[in-house]
């Protein structure tokens, strides 16, 4: 219960900064990705919605972690994105120090997202 609540307020947390600040998103989203700002925006949404089911609609938190866990999925591009074109956000170069560690947890933040929402109970099932 406690991760559920904690990667909900992260994912709240982050949608709120992708709709009140989406200037450091769009910098980080791949050139192919068509109609950036819809996209920065659509995301926050999508957080936020996640978030909300995650936490507080019991009915909904299986459907909040598989789509949360997909979107963890879709935006990874934007984070190699960051990592590889050594993008400075707000004038602010992040060196492998962040990068390695955000690159490498993004599969964490998945299964997290399908093990809290009851997706999964792997690799905590019981071997009867």
């Amino acid at each position: 219960m406690v991760l559920r609540w904690l990667l909900a307020l992260g994912y709240l947390v982050a949608g709120i900064a992708h709709l009140r600040s989406p200037a450091g998103f769009l910098q980080i989203t791949p050139s192919w990705v068509p109609w950036p700002a819809t996209v920065i925006a659509l995301t926050g949404l999508a957080e936020l919605a996640g978030a909300t089911a995650l936490a507080a609609i019991p009915r909904l938190r299986k459907a909040a972690g598989i789509g949360l866990a997909a979107y963890a999925v879709c935006v990874f591009p934007a984070n190699i994105n960051h990592a590889f074109a050594h993008i400075a956000i707000g004038g602010t170069p992040l060196g492998w120090w962040y990068h390695a560690p955000r690159l490498a947890l993004q599969p964490v933040l998945v299964w997290l997202a399908l093990w809290t929402g009851g997706s999964t109970d792997w690799p905590f099932r019981s071997r009867v």
